[in-house]
């Protein structure tokens, strides 16, 4: 997705939705835009700071794993995006080879 928070434009992976300390918070994976840390890197903005929301035709594969393993601990916690499962991708990669060959 594209947004701009706090003035500068943000491609993100949106990874949780939920409330912490009493706000409405997005946490998610820059990958790219204006940022004043390096990129990619993880962000955590309120909702209503956002503006001009955009989602893109570009998808990506699940939720990433955290430098230290844990997840916020959420006051409440709408949504998470699962990690991806490798077996299934791997299942559809076989699937293909298969089809390539026959």
């Amino acid at each position: 997705m594209r947004l701009l928070y706090h003035g500068k434009e943000r491609i993100l992976e949106p990874h949780d939705h939920g409330i912490l300390n009493h706000s409405v918070q997005l946490l998610a994976y820059q990958a790219d835009g204006e940022s004043s840390r390096p990129l990619p890197n993880w962000i955590l903005m309120k909702v209503d700071e956002m503006d001009e929301i955009t989602l893109l035709s570009q998808t990506f594969a699940g939720g990433r794993p955290t430098a230290s393993g844990n997840h916020i601990k959420w006051d409440q916690l709408f949504i998470r995006v699962k990690p991806p499962d490798h077996r299934s991708s791997a299942r559809r990669k076989k699937k293909l080879t298969a089809m390539s060959i026959g």
